[in-house]
Formats: structure tokens, sequence, C-alpha cells
């Protein structure tokens, strides 16, 4: 549906994870000692959490991580509707960690796929492989072409996969059925209808949700 480029294009530029971190700096204990491991990586998965993104019109319209919501309310282009009981710490403040964000401003979003990106498969797919079911850190996921390239697969939304690398290395350059796996579900285009669906997946762990998505 287009909703990541159109709320990329704000005043500032472009987000980048180098920015996020300018914003929200590190003031724990110096690097290498456990302590400071433990609430880095804590902090890390808190930024990545999903966030449930409102057009002006309250209008849910697509799901991000914490770590861009809180770049988009810091530059002015949203505010927050819902807060979780978390706080992240800069330097001189707390800012509490949003569940809801709304766009102050309008944004329109053309009902069509979104841009086909390693990004977007794994989002469509669930971080899940999509031959041993298991869900994965996106760090360890790769993508896989049902049909290998070297037999004529393209890179396409049908025949890309969210895939582990056991199961990647398992197939090799073999189709499904050579190597005995099975694909959990046909890969299909990422259209407004997939994000709907997994906004209110989400959404069922996340009661700060329930009433902006119209169950």
């Amino acid at each position: 549906m287009g909703a990541n480029r159109h709320m990329s294009a704000n005043p500032g530029g472009r987000f980048t994870p180098e920015a996020a971190c300018a914003i929200v700096p590190s003031s724990e204990s110096p690097a290498g000692s456990r302590p400071h491991n433990t609430i880095s990586m804590r902090r890390t998965s808190l930024m990545q959490e999903p966030v449930l993104v409102l057009n002006a019109t309250y209008e849910p319209i697509n799901v991000t991580a914490v770590r861009r919501a809180m770049v988009l309310m810091l530059k002015g282009v949203a505010q927050a509707e819902e807060l979780h009981n978390a706080e992240v710490h800069s330097a001189a403040h707390a800012h509490k960690v949003p569940s809801v964000i709304r766009l102050l401003a309008y944004r329109h979003i053309p009902q069509q796929s979104r841009a086909l990106s390693r990004k977007n498969i794994l989002l469509r797919d669930r971080n899940t492989c999509q031959f041993c079911g298991g869900v994965f850190p996106s760090s360890e996921l790769t993508l896989d072409h049902v049909v290998p390239r070297s037999r004529g697969g393209r890179s396409s939304w049908e025949n890309l996969v969210a895939c582990c690398y056991q199961c990647n290395n398992n197939k090799g350059d073999r189709t499904p059925e050579e190597a005995g796996l099975k694909l959990a579900r046909r890969p299909r285009p990422f259209t407004l209808h997939t994000s709907r669906q997994l906004m209110r997946l989400i959404g069922h762990r996340d009661e700060r949700w329930r009433k902006y998505l119209f169950y």
C-alpha cells in the first residue's frame, strides 16, 4: 500500500537508524560490562516493538517500529495516541514509548501492493520460515526463491519467501518438492488487505490497538 514511502517523505529527510541513535543516546555503564550488554539488548528489543500508525483521520495505515515512531514524533510529524508503560531515556529527558501514533497531516495511501523488498517479504511472512514454521529475528532469516533462479525462477512476490538459514541450506538449488520440503502457504503479493490482516493479528496482543482496528 506504499505507507512507508509516504510517511518517510517528511521535513528533515528520511529516517535512518543512525538518526534515531542520535536522538536517544545511551547513558548506561561502559561498553563490555555484562549489565550494560543486558540493558542494551533490552533497549534494542523495545525499540523494535510494533507501533500502529494511524492517518490523520484515525484510519490505521501501517505498522512500524518504536524507533521510527519516536523519530516521527520528535520531528513533529506524528503524535502519540496510546502509550506503553515503558520509557526510553536520553541524556536530558525520559520519553514514553508509543503503542499507537497518528500522523498530523493526512497522507494519501494508494490502493496497491507494497514495493518488493526483503523487509516487506519478512513482514508479509511474519518473520516465519515458510518451510519449518520457526519464527526468527530478521537477522536470522534470508529470502529463498521457491523455484531456483537457475531454473528460471524470478524475484517476485509469488516466488520469494522468508526462510531460515538451515532450511535454505537443506533446500539448496532445488525445488521444495525435490528437497522434501513443503511451503506453509502459497506466497502472494503484499496488498492493503494483507497489511490490515497483520494489524489485526498484532492488535490481539496489544489491547491499545483494538479500538482503532474496527473488528
